[in-house]
């Protein structure tokens, strides 16, 4: 009779690595083993008998997987193409997990109507073409959405929801007086204040029917004011040669940004919906009123966004009009304020707002045009690179970073399996060498985007390797494999 022999428990074994982790103030040395695609093992010296693969760390630091809380999939490109694209530009930048943004209306789907039509043609669209897991976060756009809200929870899986406080006046890259046929609803309502309050009730009920996930269902805005940004752009664009991002941050001035915070935490205060988060600050002025308005509304659990492009780029050294963004991308003393603010522990989380737009629609006639030109641009790939990069030079701690990029936003947004490299949690992890010196050219991007307002920043860190639940969506440097991202349905159910 043949003798038994045993069989390697472990599917995968990274060795010699150092975990970073948000409630660990130091990297530990260890190695980690998964078992179908959750971590399994983190201690040191698991032999590698135990594993049917074996990965070597090189001694690099290992981030928990990039929960990237802010992208744009589909605004500008063919949604299906640009889930595969994007995503292997995540892997690059060590996300693991996307949560993009989608509406009804101009861009994206071209459409309106019911998200219980809508929604299922995106999922199908995405469906086997990212390379890295997925959710969305939905807008409620008409009043027929806002009834839609409840079984988009508990039918869907989607608990995010987002208003643009200036859709409603303002057009998507600059004036416009025709919103409604950009927005696709009905003759008879209006995206307006008044709106906003509705959405915020509708969540609000939405999380008293479901008291078990209340905590995962919030509200997401993107502050700025119309009237103030059409006033604004009347008298930029009315000065002799008034162009580029300098221009466009004026036009779009920082107290828009203070004044539209100021109004949507009242109303979440007057509606009683406490789970507010207030997308990418740009500015002093518009922390200064985030911060105001957490003081004058305690009971409201505001949360506070930057991205990593306001973080690194001003109006003078972000590579050409490529860096045109919503809001825009300002001067210096306000990226400082930024990172002041981000080092004192006020900013919830960081992400990328990526939003790929290729050259052919990027730039307008004349191509110099800041103001002819689209808003929005990718960066997922330089998300975490960047701000260990970044923050290590300003003194960011490496277990913020993890808290930063990925315990805070998975936590907020019901991924309670995600967001932390932990016994039980889904094997997402990114493999960091915080010494290797590269300069950032577009061209190297997996991005379809051709440009990058980065161009030529230099950065000290490299994602080297990412697994997305165990698979290794990057070796090296390079996106290796098929696609192997899943639709994540939140809250999810948990360990």
């Amino acid at each position: 009779m043949a003798e038994e022999t045993d069989m390697p428990d472990l599917d995968l074994l990274i060795k010699n690595v150092r975990v970073v982790t948000h409630d660990s103030t130091q990297p530990v040395s260890a190695d980690i083993g998964i078992v179908d695609g959750r971590f399994a093992r983190i201690e040191a010296g698991i032999a590698e008998t135990d594993a049917r693969t074996v990965v070597d760390g090189r001694g690099r630091l290992a981030f928990p997987g990039v929960v990237d809380a802010h992208q744009h999939w589909g605004i500008y490109n063919d949604l299906g193409a640009d889930a595969e694209s994007e995503s292997r530009a995540c892997a690059q930048g060590g996300v693991t997990t996307a949560l993009t943004y989608m509406r009804t209306g101009r861009y994206y789907l071209n459409r309106g109507g019911a998200y219980r039509e809508f929604f299922p043609e995106v999922l199908r669209a995405v469906n086997n073409r990212s390379y890295v897991d997925y959710a969305f976060h939905l807008a409620p756009m008409t009043k027929e959405h806002l009834g839609e809200i409840p079984d988009l929870v508990s039918e869907f899986g989607v608990s995010s929801f987002k208003i643009f406080m200036f859709y409603g006046g303002h057009g998507l890259h600059g004036s416009s007086d025709n919103q409604s046929e950009f927005l696709m609803i009905p003759p008879d309502e209006r995206y307006d204040l008044a709106h906003f309050e509705f959405v915020m009730r509708a969540i609000q009920d939405a999380r008293q029917r479901y008291p078990q996930w209340r905590d995962s269902i919030s509200l997401s805005l993107h502050c700025e004011t119309a009237e103030i940004m059409r006033a604004y752009t009347a008298i930029v664009q009315a000065e002799p040669g008034a162009t580029g991002l300098e221009a466009y941050h004026r036009s779009r001035p920082p107290h828009s940004e203070g004044l539209a915070i100021a109004i949507a935490s009242y109303l979440a205060h007057a509606t009683e919906l406490p789970t507010i988060n207030l997308l990418h600050l740009t500015s002093q002025a518009a922390i200064e009123s985030a911060m105001a308005m957490a003081a004058a509304f305690p009971q409201v659990d505001f949360r506070r966004e930057v991205t990593i492009g306001h973080l690194l780029a001003d109006v003078d050294t972000a590579s050409g009009i490529g860096g045109k963004v919503n809001p825009p991308l300002r001067p210096r003393s306000d990226v400082e304020a930024l990172w002041r603010h981000l080092l004192q522990g006020d900013i919830s989380w960081v992400v990328s707002d990526h939003a790929c737009c290729q050259d052919e629609d990027k730039f307008g006639d004349p191509r110099d045009d800041v103001f002819a030109a689209k808003s929005g641009f990718g960066g997922a790939e330089y998300l975490l690179p960047g701000l260990v990069s970044e923050g290590s030079r300003r003194g960011l701690p490496y277990h913020e970073v993890a808290r930063l990029t990925a315990w805070a936003p998975a936590q907020r947004f019901g991924l309670t399996n995600k967001g932390t490299i932990a016994v039980g949690y889904d094997a997402d992890l990114a493999l960091v060498d915080p010494a290797s010196p590269w300069t950032v050219r577009a061209a190297d991007s997996e991005s379809a985007q051709e440009y990058s307002p980065l161009e030529g920043f230099e950065f000290d860190a490299r994602v080297t390797d990412t697994f997305v639940r165990g698979h290794r969506v990057l070796a090296d440097g390079a996106v290796v494999g098929e696609p192997q991202g899943c639709y994540l349905h939140r809250p999810q159910p948990g360990r």
